[in-house]
């Protein structure tokens, strides 16, 4: 053998030695799906999601459906196959593990830090509603229950809840118009609506589960839009009350913001 041709072997064997550590190799990746949606106007596990005490509360039609994804455990090893699949589906997304886990790989650490993160999303949420209806939580008490779902991506729509279960749309009628809408984003105490990851699974969970209308926060219209299911409408907010009255336009005809097409 010349050798030329022993050296081209030499490559050749390196080549393939590190495609299949490639291969092998775990990854620092998550890889995530459409999650769970739940109706913060009805119950989760017998429970309502939403308690008012100290005023009246109306009668709801519609829904108003809060959205997850799911992703592989912190201690799941995922490897280049996974995220060449992943790549090419729809309903997957490769997402690094410190996003997706921010405080390691204990799951007990994770499960409190997802709880912690849901109740001072809950929090916020109720200080931003009841200001938004100028109300004082000294008076009016919510308490909100969601089982076995953590994270702060919820606040907007535990806020829309409240707001259509006290006040409705402040002229009788239903925020949701009878419909169901989804959405994601969280919210401050006033009323800011932030971004959130895995948007483009949380549209897809949603039409899953009925829904015809998305609330995305504005900064992700963009991935809102990469895989959005046909026939759902987007709805960009900032707000709390930019999404109270985008939601009151869309009832009555009028006009209601649009992430675009661009």
């Amino acid at each position: 053998m010349s050798s030329r041709a022993r050296a081209l072997l030499a490559c050749t064997v390196l080549v393939l030695a590190l495609l299949v550590t490639a291969a092998v190799a775990p990854l620092p990746y998550s890889v995530a799906y459409p999650g769970v949606t739940a109706n913060v106007l009805g119950d989760d596990k017998g429970k309502p999601v939403i308690t008012v005490s100290g005023a009246p509360t109306r009668d709801t039609s519609g829904q108003l459906r809060m959205t997850s994804i799911t992703a592989t455990g912190p201690a799941a090893s995922i490897h280049l196959p996974d995220v060449v699949r992943a790549w090419f589906r729809t309903d997957e997304a490769v997402m690094p593990r410190d996003s997706v886990y921010p405080v390691g790989n204990n799951t007990e650490e994770i499960a409190e830090h997802n709880a912690e993160q849901m109740k001072q999303s809950q929090d916020s949420a109720t200080q931003a509603a009841l200001n938004r209806l100028g109300k004082s939580p000294k008076d009016v008490k919510v308490t909100l229950s969601l089982a076995d779902i953590g994270g702060p991506s919820a606040g907007l729509m535990f806020a829309l809840g409240i707001v259509d279960k006290l006040n409705g749309d402040g002229a009788g009628h239903d925020l949701t118009g009878g419909r169901t809408v989804a959405g994601t984003g969280t919210i401050d105490a006033d009323g800011a609506v932030g971004a959130v990851g895995g948007v483009a699974l949380k549209t897809q969970a949603a039409h899953r589960d009925g829904a015809t209308v998305f609330l995305v926060p504005r900064q992700e219209c963009t991935d809102a839009r990469a895989e959005l299911p046909k026939g759902m409408r987007l709805i960009p907010v900032t707000t709390l009350g930019g999404a109270v009255d985008a939601l009151k336009a869309l009832n009555s005809g009028g006009d209601v913001p649009s992430c675009g097409t661009g």
